[in-house]
């Protein structure tokens, strides 16, 4: 029984003298400030992803992290670190009021924080049992599986689903 091999990406990636990423493909062709993206960030975040060109062209496609080496998948998670800001909701300490706007102060995985909430409409579902909060400034916060949370944390999300 053979067990099944991940083909390894065919190009090279590297950093420029300005510290963005260089992608060098199959046929020698330099492509410059390439810029990972997670084709399912939220639902699969380790999995699925492209290397896309300034102007949006996909130039290369990986499926996982594992198959490239060591150092090009330290530069692209140094890349996707600095670009994607998502914070996962741990704990809902509180909320000013159970009306809209209101005032959250939240424990994540970037530390405590409060926010304001304008409106339920701001509390996207997801696939199940997934959430997405956006707070009045546009910054969005994850609860991964809203059923994992505490029953403090539960109780007062279920007043605004």
């Amino acid at each position: 029984m053979t067990t099944p091999t991940t083909a390894q990406p065919s190009f090279g990636l590297q950093r420029n003298s300005f510290g963005r990423l260089v992608l060098v493909d199959a046929e020698g062709v330099t492509h410059e400030n390439v810029i990972p993206v997670r084709a399912f960030p939220i639902t699969s975040p380790d999995h699925g992803l492209s290397l896309v060109s300034s102007d949006g062209h996909e130039l290369a496609w990986i499926d996982t992290l594992e198959q490239v080496d060591a150092n090009t998948r330290r530069m692209i998670e140094e890349e996707l670190a600095s670009r994607e800001f998502m914070p996962e909701i741990q704990h809902i300490v509180g909320v000013s009021t159970f009306a809209t706007p209101s005032d959250w102060t939240v424990q994540t995985t970037r530390g405590t924080t409060t926010f304001t909430l304008k409106g339920e409409e701001d509390i996207r579902r997801l696939a199940a049992p997934a959430l997405l909060i956006a707070d009045s400034h546009g910054i969005q916060f994850l609860i991964r599986d809203q059923r994992a949370l505490d029953k403090h944390s539960r109780k007062i999300l279920d007043r605004f689903l």
